[in-house]
């Protein structure tokens, strides 16, 4: 079980060593993960048996996955033509390899898994929204078959539209991957605001900071928790009544000890509240 625990996010390459990845996060006295792998590189870097002999010799309980594609650009500027499955020119080929990722992932057990699925437009009207409906709904369908949920890691939308495309695909095992900074980075929503919009469909959590960009910025800057503009002691008490339990996975996306300093920082800052 996974509730009331840290977690860690951590991105997996083709040729990872997931004993030595597992190692890590557990160095931090972390017991569970989310993972980021690229869609492209999934049959290597999470073949079955390597996996699963990695949990058993570890004991990591990975409670989501992130599936990522080649080309995309997390920001305002080439975001919206390049993220997740919005653009529609990019939408069938993305779809296939998601759907082969799922496939991958079964084999693993892994119940969530994550997507950037791009700069959902605003205007429900938009062929573009009403055909990207059609596709999550088929997506949702096939991640069911495979036992599985999909949730939507947030930040290039409104909050409001997001909330509205939940209702919209109207499938059970479609919610939210909550990352408290990627919302104020890229401009869009207030992280008290989404945990009233999107309540009972957040799965899974980012713990990340940040600071809201600057007129003439594609993005905003991430920052060491408790140093941004996430009211974390409200947001996790907020998130807690609407049912969330964990896990309350910490995210900082620098490398080096740097990294090791800010997972570090914000155990200290988040243990008292979970």
């Amino acid at each position: 079980m996974t509730e009331g625990k840290f977690g860690l996010m951590a991105g997996v390459s083709r040729d990872a060593d997931l004993v030595a990845v597992f190692n890590r996060i557990q160095s931090f006295g972390i017991p569970t993960c989310q993972l980021h792998c690229g869609s492209e590189n999934v049959d290597q870097a999470f073949a079955s048996e390597k996996v699963k002999a990695a949990v058993k010799q570890t004991g990591m309980e990975i409670s989501a996955i992130t599936c990522g594609f080649d080309g995309q650009a997390y920001d305002n500027l080439n975001g919206p033509a390049t993220l997740g499955l919005v653009p529609p020119d990019l939408r069938p080929m993305r779809v296939e390899l998601l759907k082969h990722f799922s496939d991958v992932i079964k084999g693993v057990g892994i119940e969530n898994i994550v997507l950037h699925i791009g700069f959902i437009p605003d205007d429900e009207t938009d062929p573009v929204y009403i055909s990207f409906i059609e596709t999550m709904q088929d997506v949702c369908a096939y991640l069911k078959a495979n036992g599985q949920n999909g949730l939507v890691e947030t930040g290039s939308e409104l909050a409001s539209t997001l909330r509205r495309t939940i209702q919209d695909i109207g499938a059970e095992n479609f919610g939210v991957n909550f990352d408290t900074a990627n919302v104020i980075l890229y401009g869009r929503s207030n992280p008290l605001d989404c945990v009233e919009l999107f309540g009972e469909h957040i799965g899974a959590c980012h713990l990340k900071d940040g600071v809201w960009p600057n007129r003439d910025e594609p993005l905003g800057h991430e920052k060491p928790l408790g140093e941004g503009q996430v009211n974390f002691p409200i947001l996790i008490r907020r998130m807690k009544e609407k049912g969330f339990s964990g896990p309350w996975t910490i995210e900082r996306e620098v490398s080096g000890p740097e990294q090791d300093e800010g997972i570090r920082q914000a155990i200290e800052l988040l243990a008292p509240l979970i």
